[in-house]
């Protein structure tokens, strides 16, 4: 996983080079974000591990693997992540309200506790997964 996530990192689409252009040395808001980061047999393409929060750039291709991204928002949900999913042409054609959207999300989920959240609440936030298309 690690090399397929390597060479996804030097093959990055357009919409993926600007996103992360933004994100990376803590450019929104002073959050870290990794890219193409393995979670158990999925790469992610961006995750902010402290916030949980998973962002996916979809193409074209993916309005014909509904299922497959499904069942990949579903095992991220089962790890406790929220996923939030962009077309790529949103991200290149309005970058700052992908980026307001993601910070928006970033501030409602439970901030970082250093005492666990009881279970019901931490299953209620693992229930949480959020589809994006804004066109």
């Amino acid at each position: 996983m690690k090399r397929k996530a390597r060479v996804l990192r030097k093959n990055q689409t357009d919409a993926e080079s600007l996103l992360w252009h933004h994100l990376r040395d803590r450019r929104l808001a002073g959050h870290k974000f990794r890219r193409q980061h393995p979670i158990g047999a999925f790469i992610a393409d961006f995750v902010c591990v402290e916030h949980r929060i998973v962002v996916e750039l979809d193409g074209g291709q993916h309005s014909l693997r509904v299922e497959d991204d499904n069942r990949r928002s579903a095992f991220l949900k089962s790890k406790g992540y929220e996923v939030v999913r962009f077309w790529n042409h949103e991200v290149l054609k309005d970058t700052q309200a992908v980026l307001e959207f993601i910070l928006r999300i970033i501030e409602e989920s439970d901030t970082p506790s250093p005492r666990p959240s009881p279970p019901q609440a931490r299953e209620r936030k693992a229930n949480r997964i959020r589809c994006v298309k804004f066109g």
